[in-house]
């Protein structure tokens, strides 16, 4: 088991916005769906999530063409460095309008320590932005 340095969670919501802290994590990222059968052929995805209609992958760009993994777009990732409370509520939507209203799609995972969003890879930037612009308002 290994051991991390204990943070504090974050509930409240002006204090999520004002700290989120958006970070561009470098790389090409895509989702890919395959059979379980295949999963063990594929490495260390960043994501797996098991549906029933296959399993879903999110990986680097490079590792699916290396594994001739079909998929349709490149995203890249952005990481919330805010350590939110997994059951504060209004975050993600607070954060979901805005980028809406600038026209960039957001697929969002929420794991134990931070929220990670994947826009379209040319839309980066612009998120970014407008996440900083909306942190700021707090």
């Amino acid at each position: 088991m290994r051991v991390t340095e204990t943070m504090t969670s974050e509930f409240d919501l002006e204090s999520l916005l004002r700290h989120m802290e958006p970070k561009h994590v470098k790389g090409e990222y895509v989702f890919c769906s395959i059979d379980e059968s295949d999963f063990d052929l594929v490495g260390t995805p960043l994501l797996v999530f098991r549906e029933a209609e296959g399993v879903t992958l999110v990986l680097l760009r490079e590792i699916a063409e290396l594994n001739r993994l079909e998929f349709e777009k490149i995203w890249g990732l952005i990481t919330l460095q805010v350590h939110s409370d997994l059951s504060a509520v209004g975050f993600l939507a607070e954060i979901t309008h805005p980028l809406a209203q600038a026209d960039i799609s957001v697929n969002i995972v929420s794991a134990y320590y931070h929220d990670h969003l994947f826009v379209r890879l040319s839309k980066v930037d612009k998120a970014i932005e407008v996440l900083k612009s909306l942190s700021e308002k707090y």
